[in-house]
């Protein structure tokens, strides 16, 4: 296998979702090499020569066809491309007879700012068209010059039919998102299911007690949301992990209890105790990591009923759903859990069993190698239809 990825300046989900997918295939005895650019790249190169890569990366796809002439793999995996490799890749691949899979973490293919938010809103006004709104709204890094570079990228490559003629296949990491892709204008017909996974073999602790916030603190994570709920529940406090933008508006809060950055073991450490973790994010979140492992570690998830969310939290079983920005509505979800032990645990044991069915390495695996199968066998139609077609 040959596994492509564009790493972000700062790490982040996909970039560990990619190191796990690899040494999970490294393990069961598969060849993979692995090409990577890093963001880190960006501050070195002009404007003009970045705009030029996120359009067509001659760079990349020269380097990208070297490796695939020496490796010759069966399948390339593609994670993010923007912003230096550029859907280029694709027709290089395309060219030597390589089906490419391309995994959908966000929603780059189809909004500007690859969120589906505008303004701590769902924004959908871009689903279906070309996103130039976002140039308007200047919808990346409040940058219309960078955003009139990423909305050119996507109008050149969907009027080359780049995303439908060279991806054999794609990835979506859940049905509420291969939904939205479908409506963004992917075919049905090749969009496949894969969740992230994760490998947590210790078993959760027994005693548990208190809220757990992990991610981002960033406005799109609903935290704003979270800190008004805490002042209708005055006896709570909610440990608060992670780093952002948002983190004085944390610090000031009496009710969160800010613990910064801390190594994922550490973060695990706090999941086995914790009672509940919260998830009150704006956004329709394509596959938050955090859930699974929340699950992993027989950690209930109190989250918003939006997007994939009221889909990967059945509400009752292994977590509590509340409305979308309703701090009322969290603050009655929390003081539930604060207030019934027993359906902490319950909801704990069935979290954990949830994750030992569908987001173990075991499941996980299954489901790639099907989808890897199946864009060769895909791969290969379509080269015989190509040939046959051109004589």
């Amino acid at each position: 296998m040959l596994v492509v990825h564009n790493a972000y300046q700062q790490r982040g989900g996909e970039d560990v979702v990619v190191e796990a997918e690899v040494e999970l295939l490294r393990s069961k005895g598969h060849s993979v090499a692995l090409y990577s650019r890093h963001n880190e790249e960006v501050p070195a190169l002009s404007k003009l020569q970045l705009a030029s890569q996120t359009l067509w990366s001659h760079k990349t796809t020269s380097e990208v066809g070297r490796l695939i002439e020496q490796f010759r793999p069966a399948v390339m995996h593609v994670h993010n491309t923007f912003p230096l490799m550029s859907p280029s890749i694709y027709w290089e691949a395309s060219r030597q007879g390589i089906p490419v899979v391309q995994t959908l973490h966000n929603f780059r293919l189809l909004c500007a700012q690859g969120m589906l938010l505008r303004e701590g809103n769902v924004c959908e006004d871009c689903l279906g068209t070309l996103p130039w709104r976002g140039v308007l709204h200047r919808c990346y890094r409040q940058s219309t010059t960078q955003t009139a570079a990423l909305v050119g990228m996507l109008a050149l490559h969907r009027a080359l039919r780049t995303y439908r003629r060279k991806v054999t296949r794609y990835i979506a990491l859940n049905e509420f998102c291969r939904g939205k892709f479908i409506e963004g204008g992917l075919p049905a017909e090749r969009i496949d299911v894969k969740p992230n996974f994760i490998d947590l073999r210790t078993p959760p602790q027994g005693n548990r007690g208190g809220g757990l916030f992990v991610g981002r603190l960033a406005p799109e994570k609903g935290l704003s949301t979270l800190i008004e709920a805490l002042r209708s529940t005055p006896d709570v406090t909610i440990d608060v992990i992670g780093t952002g933008p948002l983190e004085a508006e944390v610090r000031a809060c009496p009710q969160m209890r800010w613990l910064g950055w801390l190594p994922a073991e550490a973060v695990y450490d706090r999941m086995r105790t914790a009672a509940y973790l919260v998830m009150p994010s704006l956004w329709y979140e394509n596959f938050p990591r955090a859930l699974v492992e929340a699950f992993a570690c027989g950690l209930p998830v109190v989250a918003a009923r939006l997007g994939a969310m009221a889909e990967l939290i059945d509400d009752g079983r292994t977590g509590i759903l509340f409305e979308a920005a309703s701090a009322p509505d969290l603050a009655r979800a929390v003081r539930r859990m604060e207030s019934n032990p027993a359906l902490v645990r319950q909801l704990g044991y069935t979290a954990l069993l949830e994750y030992e069915a569908k987001y173990t390495p075991e499941a996980n695996y299954r489901t790639l190698m099907r989808i890897y199968r199946n864009a060769e066998s895909s791969g290969s139609e379509r080269r015989v239809r190509s040939v046959t077609e051109g004589s």
